[in-house]
């Protein structure tokens, strides 16, 4: 398994080979280096890339082309690390590119997971991230139809990027794909379209617990609120500042979930820090968050509401899809008087809570990753590659 060191990719990425781990494979995973004692902690063989240092893309004159530039950086490093493991299948975090293209160099069947929903474009669809539901009628389909032209010249541009990155470490300039894809998320969130690949397969969001401390909320019976700010660097900064604003004198409990060690100073109704964010949700009416699918995910599998304050990336798309599904309300601009009126909203509204309820039922609708993926090696072994 290669995964990148964003939290949003890397805990799915440790979620799957406890999978592997409990079915009794062998996972091995290769990430960043701060992810690598966690995922020792808990019994998986895991490595840092070797050789790969990637610099900071943000403010890129041209992205796609540094992307992919890393992605060949990425793939040459990778080679004999993975030819020394000798594996059955390569599993590719949706990112990283480089490993996939690793895997082709050395004959490797290999799988993509996308810890999120399906995000290929179709030709039935609207441009992912637009946030848009698909179009209806004549107006809708022709929306749809200009909004993807507008988006194929950079497809294109991407697709001319790889094919020369490909064939400057020595493969040909389009490859054959990878075996099987996994979409970790909840059916809920997912869209349907006609044109979805014959190799993609929902296996149902894939989480680990990073942090195992357990925190307590504020005492009290008030409702409590959770509030969980993004990890990614799209996201909007200063969320749990302004949510705490927003939440003052509401008459509510609020809990911050971070990675970092609680402020000073904080009120008595607030509690904050790293802790386990599936035992905090138990306890919750509503969560507050970022957008990021981990923790939308999250909460939805634990019927709870949410409240979604979206940057950048495709926190905007997730966002609209909540808001669309009914489990959540979508706030934006972020304003203090916003977020105090969506959550009012959410707490003051059961049906709100009713779809969160009927997304988390949606998981019993998926497919097993572990199988799914020993059946691409067998298939690759059938269709004569290496297995």
């Amino acid at each position: 398994m290669v995964s990148g060191g964003d939290p949003g990719h890397v805990v799915p990425a440790i979620a799957l080979c406890l999978r592997f781990a409990a079915a009794g494979d062998v996972p091995v995973l290769l990430t960043g280096g701060r992810w690598v004692d966690a995922a020792r902690a808990e019994g998986i063989t895991a490595s840092r890339v070797v050789g790969l240092t990637l610099g900071d893309l943000r403010g890129s004159a041209d992205l796609g082309r540094d992307l992919h530039d890393q992605a060949a950086a990425l793939a040459l490093a990778l080679v004999g690390q993975l030819a020394a493991l000798e594996p059955d299948l390569v599993v590719c975090d949706v990112l990283a590119l480089g490993a996939s293209m690793a895997a082709e160099l050395l004959g490797v069947p290999w799988a993509q997971l996308s810890p999120h929903p399906l995000y290929e474009p179709s030709r039935w669809l609207p441009p992912m991230g637009s946030g848009l539901a698909p179009g209806t009628g004549v107006r809708g389909r022709l929306r749809d139809a200009v909004l993807r032209a507008m988006t194929a010249r950079s497809i294109r541009q991407g697709e001319r990027q790889r094919a020369v990155v490909r064939q400057r470490i020595g493969l040909s300039a389009t490859g054959v794909g990878p075996a099987v894809r996994l979409i970790a998320t909840l059916p809920a969130l997912e869209v349907p379209r006609p044109d979805w690949p014959g190799n993609a397969f929902v296996v149902g969001p894939l989480l680990w617990e990073a942090s195992q401390d357990r925190m307590s909320p504020p005492p009290g019976t008030a409702p409590l609120v959770m509030v969980a700010p993004s990890t990614a660097w799209t996201g909007t900064t200063g969320m749990a500042e302004m949510t705490l604003d927003a939440l003052r004198d509401m008459g509510v409990r609020a809990v911050v979930s971070t990675f970092a060690p609680p402020p000073a100073g904080l009120p008595s109704w607030v509690t904050a820090g790293p802790g386990r964010q599936d035992e905090l949700l138990r306890e919750s009416s509503v969560l507050v968050c970022g957008g990021g699918h981990g923790m939308l995910a999250k909460a939805l599998l634990a019927a709870v509401p949410v409240v979604v304050v979206p940057g950048g990336g495709d926190q905007w798309e997730m966002a609209n899809r909540v808001a669309r599904q009914g489990s959540g309300v979508l706030v934006r601009p972020s304003t203090v008087e916003g977020l105090r009126e969506a959550v009012a909203r959410v707490l003051g509204d059961s049906r709100f809570a009713a779809a969160a309820g009927r997304a988390a039922a949606t998981a019993s609708d998926v497919r097993d990753p572990v199988v799914v993926c020993r059946a691409a090696i067998v298939g690759a072994t059938a269709g004569g590659g290496r297995g």
